[in-house]
């Protein structure tokens, strides 16, 4: 006989019950998968901006610095390009780039081609501190993900590339 184990539950499969009991007609099974991934994106969050913290920094100064490092060598893209790949308004980067600037983490400087233009670059001690930011995040969800294997984490993965993928696709 093949035993199934024995499905734990959640917060979620409580509210799922709550429904269930006053509006049976519905169809919950979005509630389940969303509720669900938004409780792990905002635990998740909390857990990365407690590893961040440790290097001084914020998730969102993480994610400035990691877009900087994640461009190569010279490590420099210009504030336009940032907040498009970041979805920030240039204010909310400006905010973050004087923050970043004045620990050293990264400079600015003129645009050479633009005078309009500035490039924002990392520093030495930026990429020192982004190098160890990222092994600190990463191994917060890696612990994260100990619960799978490596068969499940990579079904979860594809699961949620192809979600995101119809997701990102559609306008409302």
């Amino acid at each position: 006989m093949n035993a199934q184990p024995e499905q734990r539950t959640d917060p979620v499969d409580a509210i799922i019950g709550q429904w269930a009991a006053v509006r049976p007609d519905l169809d919950t099974r979005a509630m389940e998968v969303f509720g669900r991934i938004h409780r792990l994106s905002r635990a998740m969050s909390d857990r990365a901006e407690k590893a961040y913290a440790r290097f001084g920094i914020s998730r969102g100064e993480f994610d400035v610095l990691a877009t900087l490092r994640r461009s190569g060598e010279p490590y420099t893209l210009s504030p336009r390009q940032l907040s498009a790949t970041l979805m920030l308004t240039t204010g909310g980067m400006t905010g973050r780039l004087d923050k970043l600037e004045r620990a050293g983490l990264l400079r600015r400087s003129p645009d050479p081609h633009d005078r309009r233009g500035l490039h924002v670059t990392l520093t030495d001690k930026g990429l020192e501190l982004i190098d160890e930011a990222v092994g600190a995040g990463l191994a917060v969800q890696t612990e994260a993900l100990s619960g799978l294997d490596a068969e499940q984490a990579g079904q979860l993965s594809g699961l949620l590339r192809e979600l995101l993928r119809t997701t990102e696709g559609r306008q409302d």
